[in-house]
C-alpha cells in the first residue's frame, strides 16, 4: 500500500477540517516520524509550479490549500456569472445552514447524508456562508452561518423572511397511521 498516496486521499477527504499528525499517526497506523516523513514528501511534491495546491498547517492541522499566487483566476472564476449558480446540492446544503445556524459541518452531513465539505468551501468562497465559531463538542469543529450576502443572494432583508419549514414529514406519516387506525376501530 502506498501511504503517501493514502494520505493525499485523506487530506483531501476531510477538506477544510484538516488532520492533525496525531490522526495521520492513528489512520495510517505510523509512528509521528514516520508521519511527519510522508507529510514532508507530499509537501515537496506539491511545491511544482506544475501544481496547483499544496499541503498547509493551518489551526494545528494539515490541510490541502489553493497556492495563494493562483488567487486572482480562482476569484475570477467565482465572480464568472455562469459559474455563479449554486447546484442544488448547494442550495440545499445553504438552506440547511439557514434554519440551523449555527450547525457544524457533522451536523449538515448528517442531515443531508453525505459529505458536504466541498459544498461548504464553495459556500464560504462565494461569501454565502462563513465560519461562526467554534463548537463545544469534541474537537471544537467550526459552526457556520449565512451572511448578509446570502440575504442579497436570495433577495431578503432577514432570516425570517425565510420561508416556513413544511411540518415534519414522520410525524404527518404518523398521523395517517393514528387516524387510519381510528378509522378501522369505528368500523
Amino acid at each position: 500500500m502506498n501511504k503517501l498516496g493514502v494520505l493525499e486521499g485523506l487530506l483531501f477527504v476531510v477538506g477544510d477540517e484538516g488532520l492533525t499528525l496525531n490522526q495521520i499517526c492513528d489512520s495510517l497506523e505510523v509512528n509521528e516520524e514516520e508521519a511527519k516523513e510522508l507529510l514532508l514528501n507530499l509537501k515537496q511534491g506539491y511545491e511544482s509550479d506544475e501544481r496547483g495546491i499544496r499541503v498547509s498547517f493551518l489551526g494545528n492541522a494539515f490541510k490541502l490549500t489553493t497556492k495563494s499566487e493562483h488567487k486572482s483566476f480562482y476569484q475570477k472564476l467565482l465572480l464568472n456569472e455562469e459559474t455563479n449558480t449554486l447546484s442544488d446540492a448547494a442550495m440545499e446544503t445553504v438552506a440547511i445552514i439557514a434554519y440551523h445556524q449555527p450547525i457544524t459541518r457533522a451536523e449538515i452531513d448528517n442531515l443531508r447524508g453525505v459529505s458536504t465539505s466541498n459544498i461548504i468551501r464553495k459556500l464560504v468562497a462565494k461569501g454565502l456562508v462563513k465560519e461562526v465559531g467554534k463548537s463545544t463538542l469534541p474537537g471544537r469543529p467550526n459552526m457556520y452561518g449565512t451572511t448578509h450576502e446570502f440575504l442579497d443572494y436570495f433577495g431578503i432583508s432577514s432570516l425570517e423572511e425565510l420561508p416556513t419549514l413544511p411540518e415534519d414529514e414522520e410525524q404527518k406519516e404518523e398521523e395517517l397511521f393514528t387516524s387510519i387506525y381510528k378509522e378501522e376501530i369505528n368500523n
